[in-house]
């Protein structure tokens, strides 16, 4: 008996999904709770799973097909036995070099090993752990897995892969060479046409939309990260003995929001047709990289947290964010936004909203400048703030007193301790 598996509810006002990868091949034993395909949404990349112990009879989407909710993707025939196929699902699909690459990751597990390694079943992967299994070319079935149910986790593929490099235990199997492409002809140019991901084309609207909808303004000032580098350097041992995680900055910066926010209520507002909505509390969205594009999880009542609370939250949404592993939930809500482009090396920005909060804080590289204390000019590390804003519900008044208590709470953290 045939069973179809339909597209989960994807979350809150979420209706429909891309089809971005097949973690299974038609012909192979799934078990139930198995995942067997990711579906791209707006946010984040959700795994169906099958709703039966089976085999996988066949997919009846294409690869990059947008499906909604309900919709049927697949067939599971019940009490079948699965099959070890040395080919991998034909992809129904031929629109350019992104659906390639996915028939290419489909292939992947199959090439290179030996079926007593394999025992005629290729492991399940996460979308995140196949990257690092293409770009560092080791073997995932030579690989035990330290995940849940014994599943792969890229840190498995990246220290499979040093090992590999250093020569450390068992080498390996090295993957089949691809021919290099032969070089252009000289004064040639090309172009490569790669279909925008789900994700990115949200990205691409929600930020657009921002632009034209709220009136977009950007007030500077910098601070002098003298005291939190001290704090951090006199405490960091204790911290990570007594928390497990590291003291890091943006702990400081969240607190130092939480307190602004408290004092100037409107930077943790929006605006909801005619009316302002306040919140008594603060549900920061913290900007964070992804495989497939910038997204930001939601640390909730970081006023009510602790430092090593708040290091520990975020570094749990930093890791699984570059697994893949991030939910709708994760993503909903947030009443203000912290993005750290410092940690690429920039300098200054204006980073913008995200919808419908009406503030966001960036923050930029630490970098010694000469500042006058006291008469005197001194070398000090230096670090810009940028508040953009939303005009139509926060002042000019009102965007300047809150990143001014932000830059004296970060020069004095006791601030934060009193509640300055």
């Amino acid at each position: 008996m045939a069973t179809e598996v339909k597209v989960p509810t994807l979350g809150e006002s979420v209706t429909e999904a891309t089809v971005g990868e097949w973690l299974k091949k038609p012909g192979d034993a799934v078990a139930a709770d198995e995942p067997i395909a990711s579906l791209e949404t707006d946010k984040v990349a959700v795994e169906v799973p099958s709703p039966v112990d089976g085999v996988l009879a066949e997919f009846t989407v294409e690869l990059g097909e947008t499906v909604e909710v309900g919709a049927v993707i697949a067939r599971i025939e019940e009490g079948a036995e699965g099959k070890s196929s040395s080919k991998p699902a034909a992809a129904k699909s031929d629109d350019g070099a992104a659906k390639e690459s996915a028939r290419e990751m489909e292939k992947l597990p199959d090439d290179g090993g030996n079926d007593d390694a394999k025992g005629g079943d290729a492991p399940t992967m996460s979308p995140a752990v196949r990257r690092a299994v293409l770009e560092h070319g080791v073997d995932p079935t030579t690989i035990k897995g330290t995940g849940k149910d014994g599943r792969l986790t890229k840190e498995d593929v990246l220290a499979a892969a040093k090992s590999k490099s250093s020569g450390d235990g068992a080498p390996a199997p090295t993957p089949t060479p691809t021919p290099a492409p032969a070089p252009s002809a000289k004064g040639e140019r090309r172009e490569e046409r790669v279909k925008m991901t789900r994700m990115r084309q949200t990205i691409a609207r929600r930020l657009k939309g921002a632009q034209e909808e709220a009136a977009l303004l950007t007030t500077f000032n910098d601070c002098d990260m003298t005291a939190v580098i001290e704090a951090r350097e006199a405490y960091k041992d204790v911290f990570a003995k007594k928390h497990g995680i590291k003291l890091g900055f943006m702990s400081f910066f969240a607190k130092a929001a939480a307190l602004a926010l408290k004092d100037v209520p409107a930077v943790n507002a929006q605006i909801d047709g005619d009316e302002i909505v306040y919140h008594d509390y603060v549900d920061l969205s913290v900007a964070v990289s992804a495989p497939n594009g910038l997204v930001v999880p939601v640390v909730r009542s970081i006023d009510q947290m602790s430092f090593a609370e708040i290091e520990l939250a975020i570094a749990d949404f930093g890791k699984r964010a570059k697994e893949g592993e991030l939910t709708m939930e994760d993503m909903r809500g947030g009443t203000f936004t912290i993005s750290n482009g410092g940690v690429f090396g920039s300098l200054m920005s204006t980073p913008i909203i995200n919808p419908p909060q009406s503030a966001v804080l960036g923050l930029h590289r630490i970098e010694d400048r000469p500042v006058a204390v006291n008469g005197e000019v001194v070398i000090r590390p230096m670090m810009y703030l940028a508040l953009s804003y939303d005009h139509r519900i926060i002042d000019g008044r009102e965007a300047v007193t809150a990143l001014k208590i932000m830059k004296e709470a970060i020069e004095d953290p006791m601030r934060m301790l009193i509640d300055l």
